[in-house]
């Protein structure tokens, strides 16, 4: 079966006379006969009831219409699909990011996109940087937003763009500045007052860049984090922080999910700080996703 013959078959049946859909389609009445024998040949079932008088549909027939007119209007839009696919019109574009950037500027990135290409499906999931990075590489994801790698764990086939820079401050029980075990100086933390706490961290096969960050800021100061609960997740960290599990080092921008239980306080001295950058892979890219690049590089102009 073929489109050719489709549309010898919609002709036929909405003129119900061979010979006006012969001349309809532009051609003699035995081949047209001979194009819709063929069809109810490779169907195994008769579409028209034929006398000499009278041409009718098969019941099968009048239910089957409908769909062969859906299969020649999206046969007759498919040039146009593709023109539209070329320009980025519709598509669909797979992003991924690491979680806290849920808090800062992810729902701005998606209204710019959604605004200028309504019809492009932007699939958002949640995922670490180590993740994404694997995904990027294996085709199963567009691009990702990630904290910035150690030198080198980007690969050749990717491009990358720093967004902005974020300070980690520190997350602490409430009741835990309440009671005095913890004494914030100006809305300050000194480093005297976390050594003995325990502390909440990523698992470094997660999160290397964080994990890395956090016991690089003790070891620097001659000590070791106190081990305490791990956790993927940056929400379930603040949850397990307002439960009285420990401090965490988190991104200044969770300070904006606000969780009874929770204080957040800047560090004294110097501050700890990631990069967060937007990661892709420009070969074969479609043009949807060249478009959410370029809106990530008007949002976030080079330095």
């Amino acid at each position: 079966m073929d489109i050719r013959q489709i549309r010898h078959f919609v002709s036929v049946a909405e003129e119900l006379h061979f010979g006006r859909a012969a001349e309809r389609l532009g051609m003699t009445q035995p081949p047209l006969s001979q194009s819709i024998q063929a069809l109810e040949a490779e169907l195994g079932l008769p579409l028209f009831e034929r006398t000499r008088r009278s041409v009718a549909l098969t019941p099968v027939a009048r239910e089957w219409l409908p769909h062969a007119r859906r299969v020649l209007q999206e046969a007759g839009d498919l040039p146009q699909v593709a023109q539209r696919l070329s320009r980025g019109e519709i598509g669909t574009v797979r992003l991924s990011f690491i979680s806290f950037v849920s808090y800062s500027f992810l729902p701005e990135l998606v209204s710019r996109f959604k605004a200028r290409f309504p019809e492009v499906e932007l699939v958002l999931s949640e995922a670490t940087s180590d993740v994404q990075i694997a995904e990027l590489l294996d085709g199963t994801l567009d691009a990702g937003i990630v904290i910035t790698p150690p030198r080198g764990a980007l690969h050749s086939p990717l491009r990358y763009r720093p967004v902005e820079k974020d300070r980690l401050v520190v997350a602490v029980p409430e009741e835990w500045v309440i009671s005095g075990r913890v004494r914030p100086r100006g809305g300050k933390l000194d480093f005297a007052a976390l050594r003995d706490l325990p502390v909440i961290l990523f698992p470094r096969h997660g999160a290397p860049v964080l994990h890395d960050l956090v016991t690089r800021y003790y070891a620097e100061r001659g000590a070791a984090p106190l081990p305490g609960q791990q956790a993927m997740q940056m929400q379930t960290i603040i949850n397990l922080v307002s439960g009285g599990l420990g401090v965490a080092f988190v991104p200044s921008t969770m300070r904006r999910m606000v969780r009874p239980g929770v204080a957040y306080f800047r560090l004294a001295g110097v501050q700890p700080e990631i990069e967060i950058g937007f990661a892709w892979r420009e070969a074969g890219a479609g043009a949807a996703l060249q478009h959410l690049a370029d809106i990530v590089a008007e949002m976030f102009p080079a330095q």
